[in-house]
């Protein structure tokens, strides 16, 4: 379906594009299994979610945070951008950037924020009637993703059940656990995990790693030594993302690309951690940097510095993203928020193969949430 009409003029009128409401509601979801990295434990997960109207159609953004979120979207945000020309998605997330000054935008601010603005770009391709990734302008139709879960709180059996799901099932051939469990406490535990996993997969699937910023950098350094026949392609977060000269030292030591950035929240976080030359790929959430807008000037980033992206969790709220990104190396397959997207949205993806395609029939992101499904866990 195309949105442009005959005269050149988008079908949305300049009257019916001006926004003309925001909703937001928080939905608990409790985890199919006790969940644990290297530093936190959780039963539950928090969606947060937006919906904002125009011109008689309905765009749809989402965070997965604290229910303060909600406050944040329905006392401080809807106003910012009620009223607003729908199509004009980068002046609304300007003035909801310049808004959150005194609120401080790191954190709370940033996902609510990341919620709306890709809630904006759903209406715009909804209004336009485009994939949003032909609207974004696509450089590519398949979307490598890697296999992430892994969890410390898991048994052999179960970490070996899910590897096996990814690889031979749906035959991803990137697969990533979590490590330095009880902050680095347990380094033999993390390397038999490791072992246990190389074991599982063939010789040709890629192993990647997460310490979550559980281990020292020296830590980190002799970790990877012990672990050096596995070949571990991919180390996230050796070392706390703040210690950029920790992780420019294991990045220096290590044979697996280093990795981090997904607590970043704005352009001048990212652009100090290619400075510092601390990974080897960058990662961005457009969940909390500041949604889709954000994340794309991120990659921007990225690619001055030679580097490439990884989309951090939330796999169905960044495909389109991905797909308009030329720097892009994969996104991630988050268990997590896989079982969540699976439940409450028609139009999630099958990552069979270890890639996603988005749909060049649906004039959206290509999401739509089952209400029916998602009201027994509102919250708020």
């Amino acid at each position: 379906m195309s949105g442009i009409g005959t005269d050149g003029n988008s079908r949305a009128s300049s009257f019916d594009r001006r926004i003309d409401g925001l909703d937001v509601a928080a939905y608990t979801v409790p985890t199919d299994a006790p969940e644990g990295d290297g530093t936190l434990m959780w039963t539950s997960t928090t969606l947060v979610l937006v919906r904002v109207r125009a011109g008689g159609a309905t765009g749809v953004g989402w965070t997965y945070g604290s229910t303060g979120c909600v406050a944040v979207i329905a006392d401080d945000l809807a106003g910012v951008v009620t009223g607003r020309d729908a199509l004009d998605v980068a002046a609304a997330f300007d003035a909801m950037v310049k808004s959150a000054r005194n609120s401080c935008r790191p954190g709370l601010v940033g996902y609510a924020i990341s919620a709306v603005d890709v809630a904006l770009w759903d209406l715009k391709a909804r209004l336009l009637g485009l994939p949003l990734y032909k609207l974004l302008g696509s450089v590519r139709e398949d979307v490598p993703v890697y296999g992430s879960g892994g969890f410390t709180t898991y048994d052999d059996e179960r970490l070996r059940d899910q590897l096996e799901l990814w690889t031979r099932g749906q035959r991803i051939p990137r697969v990533k656990i979590k490590i330095a469990e009880s902050w680095g406490s347990r380094e033999g535990r993390d390397l038999a995990r490791m072992r246990l996993c190389r074991e599982t997969i063939d010789q040709d699937t890629e192993l990647y790693v997460d310490a979550n910023g559980g281990y020292t950098a020296k830590q980190a350094i002799r970790v990877m030594a012990a672990a050096q026949d596995l070949d571990v392609r991919w180390l996230e977060e050796p070392a706390s993302s703040d210690d950029l000269a920790g992780l420019r030292e294991v990045r220096r030591e290590v044979r697996a690309d280093v990795a981090a950035g997904e607590y970043g929240h704005d352009l001048v976080y990212f652009r100090r951690m290619c400075e510092a030359q601390a990974v080897d790929c960058l990662q961005a959430d457009a969940s909390r940097c500041g949604g889709i807008t954000e994340w794309l000037r991120v990659a921007a980033v990225a690619a001055a510095y030679g580097l490439e992206i990884s989309a951090h969790c939330a796999p169905n709220l960044h495909l389109h993203a991905a797909a308009a990104t030329s720097n892009l190396r994969h996104l991630e397959w988050f268990h997590d928020h896989v079982r969540i997207e699976e439940m409450f949205f028609d139009g999630t993806l099958d990552p069979t193969g270890g890639a996603l395609r988005p749909d060049p029939t649906r004039p959206d992101h290509g999401l739509c949430v089952r209400d029916a499904d998602i009201e027994p866990y509102r919250v708020q």
